[in-house]
């Protein structure tokens, strides 16, 4: 009976999705994102993926709204993409097939107690957040984010790292073609520091590495990494160092147009992890469910104002816990 209604409900929600407000819908959404394309035919195939993309974010809704998902879905710039364009363009995290654990952060076992939550936005531990483009260099800005972290932590002073540095300059990594944290993090050390935002500004393309020690802010002395797929390890790491690079599966459409609530897709993939991102911070909501606090690099249109809570302690949801890990400062 819950499902015919869930249909009857899904049914009536597309069916106002009229043909004249869906044009009216189309325009503002161009408008607001500054699209153009060239011709009809190329704006003919974008306005079907948007359509579609809007009529699965209504399905959606109108499901979470009789208690069936826990998070809501919106339109946002990445309205007129495919999921497969989206992974192509806006993810980029390659892992490495040797990863060395002797790197591995040990668990002391004092620290079974940990506070309920932590939020390193209030902290002042995090910066604004950024908007990597067509540019797989999510790796960057989670790489960036989690000196960032350690940064403000040391010193008290919240300053930008320039993502682009790493872009550039990273050997072991692709740039815009992808790469991993631990090899932006290798770099920061072995060069003697990273530039701030200000000094070496991003740009979204591979460049020349133009890395200048006058630019210097920030300086690493190694990482570690967290013990694979151990969440409780995770939130031990976010409580006693501060935010956490994270690797995660971002090829669901239900991720890409995520907007607000604790986000939970069973088919989120655990294994297939293409997207960097960093955790600062976890929590409980008032019904007990727990989460992680998220910071993606998709710019604030995404998300809620560009940060997601990702489901905690739900079987290591989208790998969460797998390639995780903080720099030493």
């Amino acid at each position: 009976m819950l499902h015919l209604c869930v249909l009857l409900l899904a049914g009536s929600a597309l069916s106002h999705l009229d043909e004249a407000f869906l044009d009216q819908q189309w325009d503002q959404w161009k408008l607001t994102h500054a699209r153009e394309y060239n011709g009809l035919d190329e704006e003919g195939i974008r306005r079907a993926i948007w359509e579609k993309n809007m009529l699965m974010i209504e399905a959606h809704n109108q499901e979470a709204a009789l208690g069936i998902h826990s998070y809501e879905l919106g339109m946002n710039h990445l309205g007129d993409m495919t999921s497969e364009e989206v992974v192509e363009m806006m993810t980029g995290l390659q892992t490495p097939e040797y990863r060395d654990r002797s790197f591995t952060m040990a668990l002391n076992d004092d620290v079974r107690r940990l506070p309920k939550s932590v939020d390193y936005r209030k902290k002042g531990m995090v910066t604004s957040v950024k908007n990597q483009g067509a540019c797989g260099s999510c790796w960057a800005f989670s790489s960036a984010g989690a000196l960032e972290g350690q940064l403000a932590k040391k010193t008290g002073k919240l300053v930008d790292l320039s993502p682009q540095n790493l872009v550039d300059c990273v050997t072991e990594n692709d740039g815009c073609g992808g790469g991993y944290m631990t090899n932006a993090f290798n770099y920061v050390n072995e060069n003697g520091g990273i530039d701030s935002e200000e000094a070496y500004p991003y740009v979204g393309e591979n460049e020349p590495c133009r890395y200048n020690s006058s630019g210097m802010a920030a300086q690493c002395r190694g990482y570690k990494e967290i013990p694979e797929g151990d969440e409780h390890a995770l939130a031990v790491a976010l409580y006693k160092v501060g935010p956490v690079s994270v690797g995660i599966d971002a090829t669901l459409s239900t991720f890409q147009f995520y907007q607000k609530g604790i986000y939970y897709d069973r088919n989120c993939n655990k294994e297939d992890i293409n997207h960097a991102v960093l955790a600062v911070g976890y929590g409980v909501n008032t019904k007990g469910k727990k989460f992680w606090i998220v910071k993606n690099s998709w710019g604030e249109s995404w998300g809620n104002k560009g940060f997601i809570m990702m489901a905690r302690n739900r079987g290591n949801l989208c790998g969460i816990a797998n390639l995780a890990s903080y720099p030493l400062m």
